[in-house]
């Protein structure tokens, strides 16, 4: 009898685990495993998916859609060769509202001054934060950008965010409180209502500038770079892909010499000469020159160091850091300026006494201890009282010395541009200018700063003069 052969062990069926995955398309074809997978959803549109690996180090599976397979293929293949370069995807959940006030908290607040982080936060809250804040951060997109700083452009603040309806409220509210009362002597008329809060209506056309539509793209631009970079929650900073066609610069004319001699001769006696004297022939900036103190000043010497600038920030004047590392720089002081800067203390000293002889009284001990304070501050330039002067008080103040001086009015801030302008027209070169105006870029002092004076434009073109010239004479 013969031994009956071992029966063979039945083949066990693959599980699903170890079954290849692999589907069908509209063309038949089947997709190998890891392809991804493409079905079409009930809505009739394409659906692919395949795994992705994020900013933060998870594999995660997307999608992509389309109208076809064959798009959806092609969208699929190119997510797929971006993961096998390296490329990751965005992994944050975040609005774009929530990132930036992260990063007014975690980047803005430990690197620029608290003049520019007040002007950032101002920004987002006013414009960027309505416009893009609800917005989820890793689905912002460049149309998105120029699509809302175009409607941005072309829509009245005024209206948009009811200006005239609070003067007129506030109008209403003042008339009120006066109605039983007589009028007071040399009252002006209680203004409300001046255009969109009128019947009929009437549109101011208040629009932002370009200026403002500038700076806030280049906010928008660091503050994604920085969720590309540091924080690495986005893969590419799409505010850097705008080509934006606002204007790059507002243009200015600097003064000529013979204006800048006019308006230093017509304002001679007033009491802030010497303000102006430093602003035009140091080319200050206005927080700068209203920062400084008698203990910066050599006159022994003749140098000026400047090291701090007078702002506003918080409802409060605040004495901080010069805008750059490079603002912050010692000039040398003309001699003429030395005598200017001289008789202006010998002035103020005389200002001084006269208003602690008024607080002489033993009734007014706590106010003159409150000017002592004030003028042991020792600021060149200061108030009656001895207190720093307001910066925007000084911008009212200038618009009223060009009325008199008869000269062609600028910004206060255009007496530095045109410093450069004018130490260019003597020949000063742009090294040195640079040096006086503290810019870390000589191109910034070219491109900005240096209007070149219509004269030496002249001079230049007329060395092409002998092109005209007869050979026959």
């Amino acid at each position: 009898m013969e031994p009956e052969e071992p029966e063979q062990p039945k083949k066990s069926k693959p599980t699903a685990k170890s079954k290849p995955k692999a589907t069908k398309g509209a063309t038949g074809k089947r997709n190998v495993n890891g392809e991804g997978n493409i079905r079409e959803r009930s809505d009739g549109r394409w659906e692919g998916r395949a795994y992705v690996i994020t900013t933060d180090g998870r594999e995660v599976r997307r999608s992509v859609y389309g109208k076809s397979w064959e798009d959806v293929h092609e969208k699929l293949t190119k997510l797929q060769a971006d993961t096998m370069s390296g490329k990751r995807v965005a992994s944050s959940s975040q609005t774009v509202g929530e990132y930036l006030e992260y990063w007014l908290q975690e980047h803005a607040r430990h690197r620029v001054r608290d003049t520019t982080y007040a002007s950032y936060r101002w920004l987002i809250e006013k414009y960027l934060g309505p416009l893009f804040g609800k917005r989820k951060l890793t689905a912002l997109r460049p149309a998105d950008i120029r699509r809302g700083f175009f409607q941005l452009k072309q829509t009245c603040q005024c209206c948009a965010k009811g200006k005239d309806q609070a003067r007129e409220d506030r109008a209403k509210k003042l008339r009120a409180e006066r109605a039983d009362k007589a009028p007071r002597k040399n009252a002006r008329p209680i203004e409300g209502a001046r255009c969109c809060a009128k019947t009929p209506r009437e549109c101011c056309h208040d629009v932002v500038s370009d200026g403002t539509v500038r700076y806030l793209h280049r906010v928008l631009r660091g503050a994604l770079q920085d969720a590309v970079a540091e924080d690495e929650i986005l893969t590419e900073n799409v505010a850097q892909k705008l080509r934006m066609d606002h204007k790059y610069r507002p243009t200015f004319k600097a003064w000529k010499p013979a204006d800048a001699t006019a308006f230093l001769a017509a304002i001679r006696d007033e009491r802030l000469y010497a303000l102006y004297a430093v602003a035009l022939s140091l080319g200050l900036r206005r927080g700068e020159a209203l920062g400084l103190r008698w203990q910066d000043i050599d006159l022994d010497n003749g140098a000026v160091s400047v090291e701090h600038g007078l702002h506003r920030v918080g409802g409060k004047l605040q004495l901080g850091s010069v805008k750059t590392d490079g603002s912050s720089r010692v000039i040398p002081v003309p001699k003429p300026l030395l005598a200017v800067l001289t008789k202006h203390r010998a002035a103020q000293e005389v200002e001084r006494a006269g208003h602690l002889a008024e607080l002489a009284a033993p009734d007014k001990k706590e106010e003159k201890a409150a000017a002592l304070r004030a003028w042991e501050q020792g600021y060149v330039f200061t108030t009656t009282i001895g207190t720093p002067i307001e910066p925007r008080n000084v911008n009212r103040h200038f618009d009223a010395m060009c009325a008199k001086s008869g000269v062609r009015r600028i910004r206060f801030h255009d007496l530095r541009h045109s410093c450069a302008s004018l130490l260019w027209s003597q020949g000063v070169p742009l090294e040195q200018i640079q040096d006086i105006l503290g810019h870390a870029d000589p191109r910034t002092t070219k491109v900005i700063y240096v209007d070149v004076a219509e004269e030496l434009q002249r001079d230049a073109v007329d060395k092409l003069g002998f092109l005209f010239e007869d050979p026959e004479q």
